[in-house]
């Protein structure tokens, strides 16, 4: 951990914890995908929701994150691809309730939730913003900025993989009461309903009055 202190280490794991346990897209629709089909399948979405993540992290390192926030048509174009994906998510949930899945491939359906946790990470303007407004006040100016910036963006892809893993293992656990088709079409749509509510606070929060 060259170049940081463990206090502004200890401070960043901190700031970044909190803002994952903040109710959002990821908590939502790990939420679904674990209660519903099960762990195995939250734990590949999780994947996807980290390599995602860590995309985002290296890009506004690079100062690719910087450039979309900068220009109003790559990020409003980012933002509502985020918030359209979101609301098919949850519109899939609603309709699917599993029908199928579980005939596919293991594989398949691993696949599946890994890219969908890629994709909506990979469309959350959210998470660039806290790479270009939050990380850097963390870093040092006059030591190796670039590679702070890396390792504390490693660091946050960390911290939210755990939050994100923890909330497979906890949905995970009302599996085994949800294998009545009934009882999980019903937690389905009702966890379906918060992530198009939570799409819809999504957009709000990422217009531009609102950063």
């Amino acid at each position: 951990m060259d170049g940081l202190a463990l206090e502004t280490l200890a401070a960043f794991i901190l700031t970044s914890a909190v803002i994952e346990l903040t109710p959002g897209p990821n908590m939502a629709w790990l939420a679904i995908v674990a209660a519903t089909e099960g762990r195995r399948p939250g734990f590949a979405a999780v994947a996807g929701v980290a390599l995602g993540l860590g995309i985002v992290g290296i890009a506004a390192a690079l100062g690719v994150a910087a450039a979309v926030t900068a220009s109003p048509f790559l990020y409003e174009t980012l933002r509502w691809g985020g918030v359209f994906y979101l609301l098919w998510l949850a519109w899939d949930g609603w309709r699917d309730g599993g029908d199928g899945i579980d005939k596919m491939p293991f594989g398949a359906r691993m696949w599946r939730y890994f890219r969908r946790g890629l994709i909506t990470n990979l469309l959350n303007p959210k998470a660039a913003v806290f790479y270009i407004a939050v990380l850097p006040a963390f870093t040092d100016p006059a030591g190796k900025v670039l590679t702070e910036t890396i390792t504390l963006s490693m660091v946050y892809v960390a911290v939210a993989t755990a939050i994100h893993a923890a909330i497979v293992i906890l949905a995970g656990l009302a599996r085994h009461i949800l294998d009545d088709p009934r009882r999980s079409r019903i937690v389905r749509r009702v966890l379906s309903a918060l992530l198009a509510l939570i799409a819809l606070w999504f957009a709000w929060a990422t217009g531009r009055t609102a950063l």
